[in-house]
Order: C-alpha cells, then sequence, then structure tokens
C-alpha cells in the first residue's frame, strides 16, 4: 500500500480472472488501471514474484483489448505486450497477464485464457466524492490526485472564474444575466431595437471561456424596406427620412401618356420593412382586341400588353388569297385602331368548260372557280377522257394539268377481206366508237358474214370477221383413158382453179385442153374426153379374108386383124397387124398371090417411131417400113414440130429428112414481184408449156391478183403476173 492511491494483491489464493476482478472490486476500487510506464516499473520493483504472474483489468471485449473500469479501448501507445504478444493460442486468450519479478519480459503484458489461476491486483482510488469544486475532473496520480478544471475556471480546486471586459453599447438596450459574478464566464447578455429598427449583429452574447465575448456588441439601424422602382411606362417621386427606403420613406406614383395607374398613388415604408399598398403599376390604354381575317394570318407586336396602346398587328392570306384593306393596324392612346378591318379574297382561275363529248362537275370552296376549286371531268359513252381526271385552282390562279378532251373508243383497225374491198365511214377518227365499215368482195367471190359491222363505245365491233369466199365450181373428173391436173388458186375448184386434161397412149382428146371455173360458178368449155386413135379401115387383100377384133372401137387403138388367102393363094405380109397409138398398123398390108410370085421382097427400112409428146401416121406400099412406105408427123397441143413433117423409105434402106421431134411451147420469163417470192414447177422445160408458178408476199404485204399461173398452149400465161402491196 502506497500513499493516497494504493495498490493491493492476494496472498491466500489464486484466482481466474472473473474471481480476481470479484475480489478486488469486493475488498478494493478494481484490478488495477495501468497509465504509464512509471506505473509498471514500480509495481516491478514493489510486487514480489509469483509464479503465474498477476492478472491485471484489461479483457478482450468485442475482439477490442479494453480497460474493464473505464470501458475504454486500448491505445496504441499504452500497449506493453511481450514479444510475440498477444498470441491468443488456442483462441481462447481473452484476458492479461503482466510479468512481475520475470527474468525475461519483465513487466510485460501476456495474453492468457481467463479460466486460467493467477494472483488478483488491485487498486484503491485517492478522489473523493464531489471532488475540484465539481468544476474539473479529478486525475488518479502515486499516492495522490490532481483537478483538471472544466473550462471557464481556474486554480487548484477550480474555484476562480474568468472574467470578461464589460459591455457598455450605446443606444442599444441591453438586458444581462450573471450565474459567476458580473461580465464573468457564461455571463450572457440580449440586445433588442425600437420599433422600426432592427438589430445588426448578435441577438445575444455570451463571455467565454478565453476571457472573449461570443459576438461584437449589435446596433440599431432604420428598418429597410425594398427599393421601390418607377412603374414601366411611369415615374417615382419619393422623400427619405431615415435613408433610402427606409422606415418613414413615402413614395408618390404617376404614368405617361396611353398608360393609366392601376393601384395606390403613394406608398409608406413601415416598421415592418414592408410597404404601405399594393405595388402599383402603369397598364397600356386597351384597344378591342383584333382577328385574323378569314383564310389568314395575323401577326401582333405587343409592346405593353396583348392589343394595347403602341400594339402593332401585321395581317398576311394564306396561300391562294390576296389580302384586301391595310397591311397593318395600329393601337392608339385613344384605345382605337388605325385604318380599316382587311379581309382575304380567294385568287380567281379562268373558268373551265365542259370538254366536247363530255361533262364537268365543279366543287367550289371560296367561289367560283377560285383558289381550292376542283373541277371532275368525264366523257359520254363511246369515249375515254384523255387528261386529267380532276384539276384545281392553284394558289398562282392556274389550274393544275393540262386541259382535258374526249377521245373516241378506238376499236381494232379492220382489213379488207382477202379478194374483197373495204368501205368505211369515220365519225369521230379512223376506227374508232360510231366508224362504220361496208365489206365487198371481187369477181369470183362471195361474202361470208355482216356486210357491215360498227365499232361500239365498249371498243369492239359489232358481229364476226368477214371473209371472201371463191365460188364453187362443180368437182371435175379425168376423163375415161386420161388424166386431169389443177391448180387452185382459191380452193379446190373455185373460181380461178384451171384444169389441164391429156389421153393415154393411143388415146386423142376431144374438146378442150383445160378448163377455168369462172366467176358465175361455171366451167369454160364442154367435158373433154378421150378418144381412141383410128387407124386407116383394113380389106381383105384381093382372093383373102380379114378377120378383126376392136377393143376401142372399128378400126382404132388396140383393134387387130389377122389376115387368110384362098386356096391356091399364099399370103405375103403380116399374118396380123395392130392399129399403133400412131394411128397407124404394124406390119405392111398383106396380100393373097399365087404361089409362084411369092419369092419377091421388098427393101426394108428401120421401124420409126413416133417423137415424144407426137403422133406419127404411115402407109405402107410393100410392108411395114418397107420400100415406098411414107410416115408423117404431128405434135400434140403445147408442142411445135422440129424437123421435116414427113419421112419415106427410098430404095437404099434410108428415111429421108433428118430426124422429127416435138419442143413445148415456151411462155414469158417470170420474176419474183417487189417484196414476194415465186416458186416454179416445171413439167417440159422451164417456163414451157404446163409449167405452173405460184407466187407469195412477205409479212405485212397484200397479194393482188392471182396466186397461180399456168403456161398455156398458146406460148401465154393464164393471168398477168400479181404485185405485193403494203
Amino acid at each position: 500500500e502506497v500513499g493516497a492511491w494504493t495498490y493491493h494483491y492476494s496472498d491466500q489464493g489464486d484466482y481466474t480472472w472473473e474471481q480476481a476482478r470479484n475480489f478486488c472490486r469486493t475488498f478494493f476500487t478494481d484490478l488495477v488501471a495501468i497509465q504509464n510506464q512509471q506505473e509498471i516499473q514500480y509495481l516491478n520493483r514493489s510486487l514480489p514474484y509469483h509464479r503465474h504472474y498477476y492478472w491485471i483489468g484489461i479483457r478482450k471485449l468485442g475482439g477490442v483489448w479494453t480497460w474493464v473500469g473505464t470501458r475504454k479501448a486500448l491505445s496504441k501507445e499504452a500497449e506493453n505486450w511481450a514479444v510475440g504478444e498477444p498470441n491468443n493460442r488456442r483462441s481462447n486468450q481473452d484476458c492479461v497477464e503482466i510479468y512481475i519479478q520475470r527474468p525475461q519480459q519483465s513487466g510485460k503484458w501476456n495474453d492468457e485464457p481467463c479460466s486460467r489461476k493467477k494472483k488478483a491486483l488491485c487498486y484503491l482510488a485517492s478522489c473523493q466524492p464531489f471532488p475540484c469544486s465539481r468544476r474539473g475532473e479529478c486525475l488518479e496520480t502515486i499516492g495522490s490526485y490532481r483537478c483538471e478544471c472544466h473550462p471557464g475556471f481556474r486554480g487548484p480546486e477550480c474555484t476562480d472564474v474568468v472574467q470578461c471586459a464589460k459591455l457598455e453599447p450605446k443606444g442599444v438596450p441591453m438586458n444581462c444575466t450573471h450565474p459567476y459574478g458580473d461580465f464573468s464566464y457564461n455571463s450572457t447578455c440580449e440586445f433588442r431595437c425600437h420599433e422600426g429598427f432592427e438589430r445588426r449583429g448578435a441577438g445575444m452574447l455570451r463571455c467565454l471561456p478565453s476571457q472573449e465575448w461570443s459576438a461584437n456588441i449589435p446596433t440599431c439601424t432604420a428598418i429597410t424596406c425594398p427599393v421601390l422602382r418607377a412603374p414601366d411606362q411611369g415615374e417615382l417621386n419619393c422623400s427619405q427620412l431615415h435613408g433610402d427606403f427606409t422606415f418613414g420613406s413615402t413614395c408618390a406614383f404617376s404614368c405617361q401618356k396611353g398608360f393609366v395607374l392601376m393601384g395606390p398613388e403613394s406608398r409608406e415604408c413601415t416598421a415592418t420593412g414592408t410597404w404601405t399598398g399594393d405595388t402599383p403599376r402603369c397598364e397600356a390604354i386597351s384597344c378591342p382586341m383584333l382577328r385574323a381575317p378569314d383564310q389568314g394570318e395575323m401577326r401582333c407586336s405587343h409592346l405593353h400588353g396583348d392589343f394595347t396602346f403602341g400594339s402593332t398587328c401585321a395581317f398576311s392570306c394564306q396561300t391562294g388569297f390576296v389580302l384586301v384593306g391595310p397591311e397593318s393596324r395600329e393601337c392608339t392612346a385613344t384605345g382605337t385602331w388605325t385604318g380599316d378591318t382587311p379581309h382575304c379574297q380567294a385568287i380567281a382561275c379562268p373558268v373551265l368548260s365542259a370538254p366536247q363529248k363530255g361533262e364537268l362537275n365543279c366543287s367550289h370552296l371560296h367561289g367560283d372557280f377560285t383558289f381550292g376549286s376542283t373541277c371532275a371531268f368525264s366523257c359520254q359513252a363511246g369515249f375515254v377522257l384523255m387528261g386529267p381526271e380532276s384539276r384545281e385552282c392553284t394558289a398562282t390562279g392556274t389550274w393544275t394539268g393540262d386541259t382535258a378532251h374526249c377521245e373516241a373508243v378506238t376499236c381494232p383497225v379492220l382489213r379488207a377481206p382477202d379478194q374483197g374491198e373495204l368501205n368505211c365511214s369515220h365519225l369521230h377518227g379512223d376506227f374508232t366508237f360510231g366508224s362504220t365499215c361496208a365489206f365487198s368482195c371481187q369477181k369470183g367471190f362471195v361474202l361470208m358474214g355482216p356486210e357491215s359491222r360498227e365499232c361500239t363505245a365498249t371498243g369492239t365491233w359489232t358481229g364476226d370477221a368477214t371473209r371472201c369466199e371463191a365460188i364453187s365450181c362443180p368437182v371435175l373428173s379425168a376423163p375415161d383413158q386420161g388424166e386431169m391436173r389443177c391448180s387452185h388458186l382459191h380452193g379446190n375448184f373455185t373460181y380461178g382453179s384451171t384444169c389441164a386434161f391429156s389421153c393415154q397412149k393411143g388415146f386423142v382428146l376431144m374438146g378442150p385442153e383445160s378448163r377455168e371455173c369462172t366467176a358465175t360458178g361455171t366451167w369454160t368449155g364442154d367435158t373433154a374426153h378421150c378418144e381412141a386413135v383410128t387407124c386407116p379401115v383394113l380389106r381383105a387383100p384381093d382372093q383373102g379374108e380379114l378377120n378383126c377384133s376392136h377393143l376401142h372401137g372399128d378400126f382404132a387403138f388396140g383393134s387387130t386383124c389377122a389376115f387368110s388367102c384362098q386356096a391356091g393363094f399364099v399370103l405375103v405380109g403380116s399374118e396380123s397387124r395392130e392399129c399403133t397409138a400412131t394411128g397407124t398398123w404394124t406390119g405392111d398390108a398383106p396380100r393373097c398371090e399365087g404361089r409362084a410370085a411369092a419369092t419377091v421382097q421388098a427393101i426394108k427400112c428401120s421401124a420409126l417411131t413416133p417423137p415424144k409428146m407426137g403422133q406419127a401416121a404411115c402407109s405402107h406400099l410393100h410392108g411395114d417400113f418397107t420400100f415406098g412406105s411414107t410416115c408423117a408427123f404431128s405434135c400434140q397441143a403445147g408442142f411445135v414440130l422440129l424437123g421435116p413433117e414427113s419421112h419415106e423409105c427410098t430404095a437404099m434402106g434410108t428415111w429421108t429428112g433428118d430426124s422429127t421431134h416435138c419442143k413445148a411451147i415456151s411462155c414469158p420469163v417470170l420474176s419474183p414481184p417487189s417484196r414476194g417470192q415465186l416458186s416454179c414447177s416445171h413439167v417440159h422445160g422451164n417456163f414451157t408449156y404446163n409449167s405452173t408458178c405460184t407466187f407469195s408476199c412477205e409479212e405485212g404485204f397484200l397479194r393482188m391478183g392471182a396466186e397461180m399461173l399456168r403456161c398455156e398452149a398458146t406460148g401465154n400465161w393464164t393471168r398477168d403476173p400479181p404485185v405485193c402491196a403494203g
């Protein structure tokens, strides 16, 4: 035990940390709270060594090392841990021991489990209740204590009070309170000003521990009202008692020409810092409210308020309208506007009329044929509108689009039928609504379909397409023992068809070589037929007999006659003779001679044959093709004989004259027409008898004339060559 602050320890036994604290608090103040190194050195010298050492008043609370007596955390500066401590070995070392009289680290601290038993190190406090005159804090020292005075107090026991300078304000009422003496620590003084004046500075001053007042002494000045301004377009006249715009000041108001004062004529600054009355203003004199004209706009400039003195309003019109009247008006000081009321008038377009064969239907927004008017156009049946269906009057006074007109509906262009003609009348233009076309056919053709057609409102023609059909002739057939070759220009056995006839060998044509179908539906010429070629009538030889068989008529082609002689006579010559295609008999004329004369015979010539496309007629005096025989030659129709017309068998066994042949008669050479083609078939040589030529035209061109021409036996073509017309 040492002095007023004393240390104590348990010498009868060892305790856990909690038991040690209970021991200290029961018999002393608490476990020791070490404040400095001086205390540690003192304890290490004064206390005896104990092998388990001593508990002190530090414990880990909430993870923080804390002085349990004051509940203050252990500061870093106050720590006195042994080397390597605290280490919290086994995570339960929450209490602190002090090494007393230890060979190493003596006086240092170590964390230990609170359940271990050690000596309790206690202290007994020196400070008594109500120390330091209750004006400071009692601090324990070794063997004594000292006072740490609160601010404003001084002395060993804190009995002296700090003094401030005495306050003596001028013209400012003051009221003070002095808890520790006049104008001493914590004395307070309050300040107030008379009505109409306000304090500048703190309302209350306090004497501080520093012997200074908390603020300077305040002053009283006249309350200020807000600075007034002359109203717009007005004037202000003020009188000031205590300074500009302060308590007691008065201000009078007035307005300029064209304006009237709204509010009080004068105002006074009151003790509350406000002015009497409301704020006056100068309002511009009003004119009647203006409105924009119909279809127009109005733009106003207001200097002093809507439609008041000095306001100006400019007028304009919307697109398509023109202003009638003044472009602007101004509000005067008398409350009236300059000028008359303007208005907007729609711009006019030229008057429109309905198109021919059409109608006009208009709607007018702002007047007949003015801006915004729209006119719709339509056409009568059979006509179509060319141009816009409607037009509108624009802001420039012109109509949109071009002028509309009605055109007749167009029908497809008609063409004359082949071998026909077309005759049209057009009311409204070629092949348009109302046009009528009449059809007719050339000679030899008959009209099939309506004689006329009309273009309707739908752009189609009445009736079906018309055509010209060639007139038909009765069908022809080849003659017996003959042939027929036909060319048909417009269809089998129709107008213009030509048929050529020929006969088989041994027959001759009786009737026309060709026939043509005419426009009346009949054939030219009579019916042709083939008759067998006749040979001269044979007689039985003298002293003989004749026996004949006739296929095609007496002594005609194919007839055969057998000869015989009476008894005592012998037949000299052919036993039989046949009528050939040339009209001659084979062999010589036989005769019956007495048997003694039968040994003499006539000299023979080579047998003659008729030329191709020709005939030969022979007479034999002494036997077929023997001395004295004569043969006459002729050609079929369409051929001409070249060479002598007859030959005679001479005593030399040769025939007189050169060989004879038949050549086809030629027609003029044909050329293809311009814009056309020519195709020919030649039977007997180029452009000769019975040659046929067919004509055709290029696309877009029409053949005018016969389609086919044939070379006739006269050396002429059946028709003139056709032409191709565009």
